[in-house]
């Protein structure tokens, strides 16, 4: 038994272990070929986050839908080098989006060259994502389009808020959907297709990874209020301190909402403070951590992970499937 990929993933049977070992080091050779340029400086600033590491979340579950056909098809690889530039060319400009002054342990490349560089890399990546996925074919052409679509649309919707007859958390999980589900649904999908599945098989796949995407990201939402930073990596409540709004704080202003408790009110105007000073944000993560806003974000993280379960039902029993619903459990694990 072997650890591999995110959450320590526990691979437990050796030919498996092998496939996935493999895929994964010729996945990184052609993030690094994918990201080199004539440009030195260019070369420089797209492999800022690739030499930074990271979980490679979507190349490993490419690997492991190649499993349900041939893994060693010649699509497999590129496949993934796609999903993961993609992801990777999203991040630059998150964190401009964002101002974020670190990703993954260094600088953010907004950081260190400003935002227009930033920006203008992200799209770089995409560039060399497209010209990757050209020789692919028309239909993951195709698919990839529309799942940037779906992410694109997220991230709008996100920046834009709920309209006013609409439920937040509705609105976010909308959101999530279409921000994280949609391409690592994708990653699924493409492991499976490029390795020749079955019709049927590709489809119960994408629709795993639709809703695994979503539980990862909840389960990130959970960590940021309930987590030390030994746990998570990063400091606890930074999504909080930045007022990105996250799942456990929605369900708490839903409940000030519906039951107008003071207390309820009183964290709610907490949060939406000053929550730079070092003080305050500590009092809101102590309190946001008892209250049963964070339990209700954890369930729903729980409810995504097991209909994600749910779906790998028709699939045939074997070390492959088994990693796929261990990924649910990791995810649950997370979230405490």
């Amino acid at each position: 038994m072997t650890v591999v990929g995110p959450f320590g993933l526990s691979v437990r049977d050796q030919a498996l272990e092998a496939d996935v070992q493999t895929g994964l080091a010729a996945v990184e050779a052609g993030l690094l070929d994918a990201t080199k340029s004539d440009v030195p400086f260019i070369t420089e600033a797209a492999q800022h986050l690739v030499l930074a590491g990271g979980k490679r979340f979507r190349p490993l579950l490419v690997m492991l839908a190649a499993q349900f056909g041939d893994p060693y098809a010649p699509g497999v690889v590129p496949s993934a080098v796609v999903v993961e530039l993609t992801h990777l060319a999203t991040l630059y400009h998150d964190d401009v989006m964002d101002e974020a002054d670190v990703r993954r342990g260094v600088d953010s490349a907004n950081t260190r060259w400003g935002n227009s560089i930033a920006v203008l890399t992200g799209d770089f990546l995409f560039a060399r994502a497209s010209h990757t996925l050209a020789d692919l074919g028309p239909e993951a052409v195709r698919i990839q389009s529309e799942a940037f679509e779906r992410l694109v649309t997220g991230q709008i919707l996100e920046t834009a808020g709920p309209q006013e007859d609409r439920d937040p958390v509705d609105h976010y999980l909308d959101v999530l959907g279409g921000k994280t589900g949609s391409l690592v649904a994708v990653s699924c999908r493409f492991g499976a297709m490029m390795s020749g599945a079955d019709e049927s098989v590709v489809d119960i796949l994408t629709q795993y990874g639709e809703r695994l995407g979503v539980a990862f990201q909840l389960a990130d939402d959970v960590l940021d209020i309930a987590s030390d930073s030994h746990e998570s990596g990063k400091t606890p409540g930074t999504d909080l301190r930045e007022g990105i709004p996250t799942l456990p704080v929605l369900h708490l202003r839903a409940a000030a909402v519906a039951h107008g408790r003071p207390e309820d009110l009183e964290l709610v105007e907490l949060v939406d403070g000053d929550l730079t000073d070092d003080a305050r944000h500590a009092e809101v993560l102590r309190r946001l951590r008892a209250h049963p806003a964070l339990e209700q974000a954890r369930r729903d993280t729980v409810r995504y992970a097991e209909e994600a379960r749910a779906m790998l039902a028709p699939l045939p029993d074997g070390y492959a499937k088994a990693a796929l619903a261990e990924m649910c459990d990791a995810v649950v694990h997370r979230a405490g």
